[in-house]
């Protein structure tokens, strides 16, 4: 086997049941969980009907490429949400379908990574765990850049050594970020656009958060709009994940995709076509219906916003937090130590927290987690303020 597979940490969720494996919820609660970011509003049923609509492509090999239509679509969506110049992201070169931006993150890495002594992959510290497991089994090591509240949740890019980005072969941006929500400004991308020119290195930039932002006059900005303010209609060494997971509810259709410079889309599609990672064309079609569809989208927005709003009214008073640019995720202060709270909470409230620390590795003897638990705000607004209440009552139980 690759003895690189024993680089990798067990997954969050793997350690959280470790965690509570001898813990006994109190039974005469219902199990609430706020653990996992799976979006738990319906499916939009124009994008069910799509897929019943078309259920003859069962019988069809799907390209790897996908079909046209989609990447049309996808080009099309992007250029109006991101004000990119019409035209420039060529369905042709620029774009590629894929079956969720995890799968495609851990696959980039491992086409665009060039095996060499002192490779690193570059990423924010909480962090997406697949960003350090594709760097480990690309051959390369992570380098960690530690996002904490005196930073905003934001790395410190300027504190960064310059030997760090010479050996960078892919800096990970997460925007809006995963755990805290916190966005990088336009201006952040456009220097991060430099430095990837100074060191030759790729901006590969996570947005599947994108649609989820809790101002509807600020969505967050994203690196191929930073790309086309600097006149970069090119993308040269920027790309882009995104996802209908979140945006459109749709996590079990695995649709989303990847975009930016040609110079990374080709060699990678001819990587994916050994790697047999094709879509499912009556996925691709309901995917096109769901990319041309706003609606659905901002009636997402509203019910994140409905619970935000009341679930930060709740915990306030009790917990240090922030309500985030954008995500559906609540990073908040633990009155104890993350994992203590968050074992704590399921025995007296029956309900599922993700510790902070979880999350992160510790750099320079901090762990930028540690002290802080994730709350998905997935369900239901009842259930989720139901979780609220609970929370404040545990803190002032202690």
């Amino acid at each position: 086997m690759n003895h690189d597979l024993n680089k990798l940490h067990p997954y969050p969720f793997e350690k959280l049941a470790s965690l509570t494996a001898d813990v006994l919820p109190n039974s005469e609660l219902a199990h609430i969980s706020l653990g996992i970011g799976e979006p738990k509003h319906p499916a939009p049923g124009f994008v069910a009907e799509a897929i019943i609509q078309n259920l003859s492509g069962l019988s069809t090999y799907p390209t790897t490429k996908g079909v046209l239509a989609l990447r049309q679509a996808i080009a099309s969506w992007a250029e109006r949400r991101f004000s990119l110049l019409a035209g420039s992201l060529d369905p042709e070169q620029h774009v590629l379908p894929v079956n969720g931006t995890r799968e495609a993150i851990f696959a980039f890495a491992q086409a665009a990574i060039d095996r060499k002594p002192n490779a690193l992959v570059v990423s924010p510290n909480p962090f997406y765990q697949i960003y350090e497991g594709a760097a480990y089994l690309a051959g390369a090591e992570p380098w960690y850049l530690n996002c904490t509240a005196e930073t905003d949740f934001i790395p410190d890019y300027d504190a960064v050594p310059a030997d760090v980005w010479e050996r960078c072969q892919i800096l990970f941006i997460c925007s809006p970020g995963n755990p805290t929500g916190a966005v990088h400004s336009i201006e952040t991308l456009k220097k991060l656009v430099a430095l990837a020119d100074q060191y030759d290195f790729i901006l590969a930039s996570d947005e599947c958060y994108s649609e989820i932002y809790l101002d509807e006059s600020q969505p967050p900005a994203g690196l191929l709009e930073a790309c086309a303010q600097l006149g970069r209609h090119d993308y040269n060494k920027c790309v882009v994940f995104h996802s209908l997971s979140k945006r459109s509810n749709l996590p079990g259709m695995r649709s989303g995709f990847i975009a930016g410079d040609s110079k990374l889309i080709m060699p990678f599609l001819q990587y994916r076509t050994y790697h047999g990672c094709s879509m499912p064309v009556q996925h691709q079609i309901a995917s096109i219906a769901a990319w041309k569809d706003e609606q659905h989208v901002l009636d997402n927005r509203n019910q994140y916003r409905q619970k935000f709003d009341a679930v930060i009214d709740i915990l306030a008073p009790v917990m240090t937090l922030t309500r985030p640019e954008a995500s559906f995720y609540l990073w908040a202060k633990t009155p104890t130590d993350d994992t203590l709270f968050s074992k704590g909470i399921l025995a007296d409230q029956n309900l599922t927290l993700l510790p902070g620390s979880y999350l992160s590795r510790e750099v320079d003897g901090i762990n930028p987690g540690s002290g802080y638990v994730r709350m998905a705000l997935v369900a239901e607004v009842d259930e989720c303020v139901e979780a609220a209440t609970r929370i404040r009552r545990y803190i002032e139980s202690l």
